[in-house]
């Protein structure tokens, strides 16, 4: 009876939404709503609804944290301390792993991978899930912010809605970006930082579609926790101003080390995670080992400081200036920067957002100090450099200026380092890109093998070929065309641009829609020909059939074109076909749904076999069996409890299919049964002819 249980309660919960679903439709089709009015409704809803989320987070976060006060107080600080936070961390890796497995760490990357490879589609169970183990962590001392909760609680929230809607996938993104915005909002009480933080970092891309919802939500979010905690700043700071102009270069440096101590975070917190992945021990096992060492290191730092978000903390201290010693402050920013590693490289629940201010507050004042020791008629307030320091740090890790300048500006209220706070922050980010090109949320995604490109996954289109979605019949023109011919044909095919064929047939260029434009106003003769008017085939860019979408589509993006010819590979002037905007987003739905197949197969192995599989790194060298052999040639070869996950090939990944050929210096990701590792190494190594 238990065993039919489960399938019952998810019948009927998939019955019951069903229902809604149908109900609220019916509603909006019978008193025909507009457009508008639904954006706007389902836009507040998720902002208020954000709003209560944020204030139940809060007081979940006040009670958990009294809590572990009375504790320590009863049992002794190293005990309880201790104590609290390895059952703490054990309870998260237990929620997380039972029930939603996408709550683990900060949940930011969770919400960029929904919108750019699911739809938008995050369940439900996550944002009670998310709640309630952010709480723990956070409440009881792990070294994390609350942001990257709130902003997962209000892109589930979104999304859920969205879904109970039946809202198309573009519908429903827009809802998790708004949820996104009123998080940020309904924390920080930042609504313009939380807009910008959902375009620049959530969606990849500013758009008039999403910005209107966007906005609304976050008002609306930032009212609703205005409503319930009143209308104060997030961090009650002096209004420092900018003293000198001589001040600049110094704040120039703080940019410069900023990206340092950005990319450092990035690199120790995906470090230690990594570490925390390849130990063999249950997850509740890893958290509650994460927060013990957040503890210890956290009781050999006086005051504890590097425990909790610790914004109040910093900004007290940049009330007064940072009267903290140079050492001192030194142990601070390394001790904050293991304890967030340790925090949610474990695998516990909170956000990024508030240790990378805290750290960036600490490094300004830093700064700050060594340069009023050298220079003290120049820099007369360390604590102005903190505040810079702050954004300067965050922008380095998340690569997201706007936001950065934007959300310290309206935590702090001040608007009088806008100057040194812009140059400073940019200069990190771009230092901190050139460094290394991830940002602390798209690293995570990177290892998951996805790329993301104004917030769509651009790794994913090296699993399809040109040849797959390629329009084949391509109306040319001869080259020796007309103007007055040539401005009819566009006319009447309503195209931009027209591949050019000599008298022989064989590709000599390309015309558009603009050259003809260009040409008319230049009041060239009606009897020029359209290859004196086109770009020649020496000047062009070229598609071939075995290249990988993503590859082209790069390469369209460098000269901002919009179709490219596809030519034989080894007679690049015999024109086959043509790719187009179109056939790349024809290309990436057909590699959605491969890697939506190729993760079922594996998902439903892993079920079949439990804990007696595993994933197999294989690299391929020259001379091996696979190697310019397709994967149909070598599938009866494979054995049967076998996944060919992906493939890893000039730092890229490559879902592979039947056509996909196999090259040297690819590393093979295949996930299989222990007992086969040998086999499968075999197979696609030497040793395949003996199988």
């Amino acid at each position: 009876m238990t065993e039919h249980a489960e399938p019952s309660r998810s019948v009927a919960a998939n019955n019951t939404r069903n229902q809604l679903r149908l109900y609220l439709a019916n509603i909006i089709e019978r008193f025909t709503v507009p457009e508008e009015i639904v954006i706007v409704v389902t836009a507040l809803i998720v902002g208020v609804g954000t709003g209560l989320g944020a204030m139940i987070f809060i007081w979940l976060l006040q009670q958990i944290g009294a809590f572990t006060a009375l504790v320590v107080d009863n049992v002794g600080l190293i005990v309880g301390t201790l104590a609290v936070m390895a059952t703490a961390g054990a309870l998260v890796g237990l929620l997380i792993d039972r029930w939603a497995s996408e709550a683990k760490g900060h949940g930011v990357p969770e919400v960029m991978e929904a919108i750019a490879i699911r739809g938008g589609r995050i369940r439900p169970r996550v944002a009670a899930v998310k709640v309630l183990a952010s709480s723990l962590t956070i409440g009881t001392g792990g070294s994390a912010g609350r942001e990257g909760p709130i902003v997962q609680v209000g892109s589930a929230l979104g999304s859920t809605l969205g879904q109970i809607l039946g809202f198309s996938e573009e519908r429903v993104r827009t809802l998790v970006a708004c949820g996104a915005a009123a998080g940020i909002a309904a924390t920080f009480n930042a609504p313009i930082a939380g807009t910008i933080f959902a375009m620049e970092v959530i969606l990849g891309r500013f758009t008039v579609r999403y910005f209107g919802a966007v906005v609304i939500s976050a008002v609306a979010a930032s009212v609703t926790s205005q409503a319930l905690l009143g209308n104060k700043l997030a961090i009650q700071v002096p209004a420092y101003p900018l003293h000198s102009l001589a001040e600049l270069p110094i704040y120039i440096m703080l940019g410069l080390v900023s990206a340092l101590v950005a990319v450092l975070f990035i690199r120790v917190l995906y470090f230690t995670e990594e570490k925390f992945d390849k130990w063999r021990i249950p997850l509740p096992a890893k958290t509650a080992l994460g927060m013990t060492l957040t503890g210890i290191l956290a009781l050999l730092i006086p005051g504890q400081e590097v425990l909790g978000p610790g914004l109040h903390t910093i900004a007290e201290t940049i009330a007064q200036d940072f009267p903290l010693s140079l050492g001192f402050m030194a142990v601070l920013l390394v001790g904050k920067l293991l304890a967030t590693s340790f925090t949610l490289g474990s695998g516990n629940s909170g956000g990024v957002f508030a240790p990378s201010l805290f750290m960036g507050a600490v490094l300004g004042g830093m700064v700050g100090k060594i340069a009023q020791g050298f220079w003290p008629d120049v820099v007369v307030n360390p604590g102005a450099y903190a505040i810079v320091g702050m954004a300067a740090v965050f922008a380095g890790a998340a690569r997201a200026p706007i936001t950065a300048i934007l959300i310290v500006f309206e935590m702090s209220g001040d608007y009088k380092l806008i100057l040194p706070l812009m140059l400073a922050t940019v200069l990190s980010t771009l230092v901190a890109e050139r460094i290394f090109p991830e940002s602390i949320y798209t690293f995570k995604l990177k290892l998951k093998g996805i790329s993301l490109e104004r917030g769509r996954d651009v790794d994913i289109l090296q699993s399809v070929t040109v040849d797959e979605v390629m329009t084949r019949s391509v109306q040319t023109v001869p080259e020796n065309m007309t103007l007055v011919d040539l401005s009819d044909l566009f006319a009447q095919s309503h195209r931009h641009g027209f591949p050019m064929l000599d008298e022989d047939g064989r590709l000599s260029g390309i015309v558009t829609i603009t050259d003809l434009d260009r040409a008319v106003e230049n009041g060239l003769p009606r009897r020029t020909q359209a290859r004196e008017i086109g770009t020649p085939r020496s000047r062009l860019l070229v598609a071939t059939p075995v290249q990988p979408v993503g590859e082209v589509l790069r390469r369209m993006g460098t000269r901002g074109l919009g179709r490219m010819p596809v030519v034989e590979t080894d007679a690049p002037e015999r024109l086959i076909g043509m790719i187009r905007r179109s056939d790349i987003i024809r290309a990436y739905d057909i590699a959605i749904s491969r890697r939506a197949e190729l993760q079922h197969r594996t998902r439903r192995m892993q079920l079949r076999n439990l804990d007696d599989t595993e994933f197999v790194d294989i690299v391929l060298e020259s001379g091996d069996a696979a190697v310019n052999q397709r994967l149909l040639d070598i599938a009866p070869l494979i054995p049967n409890e076998c996944i060919l996950v992906s493939i890893r090939r000039n730092g890229h990944v490559v879902i592979p299919h039947g056509d996909t050929s196999f090259r040297p210096g690819d590393t093979v990701t295949a996930f299989v049964k222990r007992s086969d590792i040998e086999r499968i190494q075999n197979c696609l190594r030497s040793g395949a002819t003996s199988i």
